[in-house]
C-alpha cells in the first residue's frame, strides 16, 4: 500500500517495495482497500527484500512491525533509512468486517504517513 501511495503522489519517483516474508502475490484485501481510494496496485508484485540489496537507494523504508528488527543489510548505498511502523492487517483475526475495517484503517494511516514524508521530505529535494 506504501508504494502504491508514493507512486500515486508522484509518477516520477521510482518505487519498489519488497517484504521479508514476500509471498510472490498481493494480498488480494490490501488490493480491494487500494482500488477504494483509486489506487490500482494489482499489478504489483509481492517480491523478497534480497531482490534489492545490491541496488543503490535515496530511501530504504521499513513499514510493518518486526521488520525494523528483522530487515537485512543492505549493500548498496542507502542515504536515508527509516521505518515507520504500521500493524499488519493480513494478520488480523475476527470477522469479515473487523478484519476489512483493519485493512481500511491501517490504509489510511499508511496514506496519512508517507504524504507526510512526500511532502516535508521527498518532494522538498
Amino acid at each position: 500500500m506504501a508504494h502504491g501511495f508514493l507512486q500515486s503522489f508522484d509518477k516520477s519517483l521510482t518505487v519498489r517495495s519488497a517484504g521479508t516474508e514476500a509471498s510472490g502475490q498481493l494480498n488480494r484485501k490490501a488490493v480491494e482497500a487500494m482500488k477504494d481510494v483509486g489506487i490500482d496496485i494489482s499489478h504489483h508484485t509481492s517480491d523478497g527484500v534480497e531482490k534489492y540489496l545490491d541496488e543503490e537507494w535515496d530511501y530504504v523504508i521499513t513499514v510493518c512491525g518486526g521488520a525494523n528488527e528483522n530487515c537485512p543489510v543492505f549493500m548498496g548505498k542507502v542515504k536515508k533509512r527509516l521505518h515507520i511502523g504500521f500493524d499488519d492487517p493480513s494478520h488480523v483475526i475476527g470477522t469479515e468486517e473487523f478484519i476489512w475495517s483493519e485493512f481500511i484503517r491501517v490504509r489510511d494511516e499508511i496514506r496519512e504517513a508517507f504524504w507526510r514524508l512526500y511532502s516535508d521530505e521527498i518532494r522538498a529535494q
